[in-house]
């Protein structure tokens, strides 16, 4: 009874295969079936609009990216313990132009499946995550094709959001992919002349909509103030997200630490006689320049073994006295200054100390420092002499709670035994936190980095 009722709802009818063959070099290969009850393939796809719409038949088909693990996604990487979010600036890969297909008797099929593909290799980067300290890149783990961009840039992403779909699917590297202008040239056909002149204002309208316009904001004027007219040679852009960490880092160590700068001035004579002397030697045995900022790290780091206070720094009612030596040295990049560290440069030679300040140096230009590079440093060093500033008073890099600021090396006349000589002097500055360091402590730390670079051979006899 039930096979009779079966057969009487579900009449006998031949099954018919319909192929669609491929019309662009992006689609492999795709069949669909049209079959009754039950189809063959798994997660099939339901489409009407291929049949005649008194046809029995439904369509099904499988998706252009198969559901065995096909697609990976994109996602924000860890960021550093101190990062919780940053700012997508810009995707590296951009879709391409819409295909415009050719004509043909798949023209449906080819305008829902062909998308903008862009190829991407494994381990090759996607977009950019600019966070407060570095910038971060977010790249595929597997070689595939670039479906679609789930972010948005300018978006505030955290680790583990969702940047882009990813098809592993295999699509040729080098995919030509012909210009809208022209297969729509061959595939439309001139209007008849009755209505040639309404399509021409068509078009013309179209255009003049989709011209972009400068929009000046209104100006919110004020019973107080005039009216000022909009100023044409201004142009505003949103802060960087760095330029933005750099200026809140600033304006909370001035309303958090009581600062006070002392000077002092610094004879380079010695020192700059000892780089003539042995820079080739040096260079033949560590394969690295001998530099001024070596010679000023290893003097700032006896200056701090002796006075440790100015190594130290201040946690709520206590105070951290820190048994390492973790140098900050300020480097100066396009997008602006960053500050990596030197880890336990109280253990380091000065071929080290050069080496470990050019690694940092050429990774922040070219944008590659990690959050861990830029974290725990006990005091830092920034030379202003490089842009040629004379003197200034740099400003504490928190939590720290001093700073030593280095200066452009100018001859001046100064007296030497009674003589007056012309020699290369340097001023040297030095801002500590007031509440923790004492003037006293302050002066006879800057006095025994001064004592060092104009004697080095204290640094070997350690007095």
């Amino acid at each position: 009874m039930a096979s009779r009722l079966a057969s009487r709802l579900l009449p006998r009818r031949p099954s018919a295969t319909i192929c669609f063959l491929r019309s662009c070099r992006h689609v492999r290969h795709f069949s669909t079936q049209l079959i009754e009850g039950v189809p063959r393939y798994s997660k099939p796809t339901r489409g009407r609009f291929f049949l005649p719409n008194g046809s029995p038949y439904q369509l099904w088909s499988r998706s252009f990216a198969s559901g065995n693990g096909d697609l990976l996604e994109a996602v924000v990487p860890f960021m550093g313990e101190s990062v919780t979010d940053g700012t997508l600036a810009n995707f590296l890969k951009s879709m391409r132009y819409p295909l415009n297909p050719l004509s043909s008797s798949c023209l449906l099929l080819t305008c829902c499946l062909l998308q903008n593909l862009v190829r991407v290799e494994a381990d090759e980067s996607i977009a950019q995550i600019e966070t407060d300290k570095v910038t971060i890149d977010v790249a595929s783990t597997e070689a595939g094709v670039i479906e679609k961009f789930i972010a948005s840039e300018g978006d505030t992403v955290t680790p583990g959001t969702k940047i882009a779909v990813i098809s592993k699917s295999a699509v040729p590297k080098e995919a030509h992919v012909p210009p809208p202008e022209d297969t729509s040239q061959k595939e439309t056909s001139p209007p008849p002349p009755a209505e040639k002149d309404k399509v021409e204002s068509t078009k013309v309208q179209t255009i003049n909509k989709q011209e972009p316009k400068l929009i000046t904001p209104p100006i919110e004027s004020s019973p107080s103030e005039p009216q000022l007219p909009p100023k044409k040679r201004e142009r505003r852009v949103p802060m960087p997200r760095l330029r933005k960490r750099i200026a809140n880092r600033l304006k909370d160590s001035q309303n958090t630490f009581a600062m006070l700068t002392t000077f002092n001035e610094v004879d380079m004579t010695n020192m700059m006689k000892l780089r003539s002397d042995y820079k080739d030697k040096f260079v033949e045995k560590h394969g690295i320049k001998l530099g001024l900022m070596s010679c000023f790290v290893k003097a700032a780091i006896s200056a701090l073994q002796n006075q440790p206070v100015v190594n130290a720094v201040i946690d709520g009612d206590d105070i951290i006295y820190r048994d390492y030596i973790d140098i900050s040295v300020v480097v100066g990049t396009s997008k602006g200054l960053v500050v990596p560290v030197i880890r336990d440069t109280d253990r380091m030679n000065f071929a080290d100390i050069e080496k470990g300040i050019n690694n940092l140096a050429k990774r922040a230009n070219a944008g590659a420092l990690s959050i861990d590079e830029m974290a725990g440093g006990t005091f830092t060093i920034s030379n202003g002499g490089v842009y040629g500033s004379l003197i200034s008073t740099p400003i504490i890099n928190p939590p720290q709670s001093a700073i030593l600021g280095m200066h452009s090396t100018v001859q001046r006349p100064v007296v030497v035994d009674g003589k007056i000589l012309a020699r290369p002097m340097m001023y040297l500055a030095l801002t500590y936190d007031h509440r923790l360091i004492d003037g006293r402590e302050a002066v006879l730390f800057l006095r025994r980095i001064k004592g060092v670079v104009e004697d080095p051979r204290r640094l070997l006899l350690d007095i």
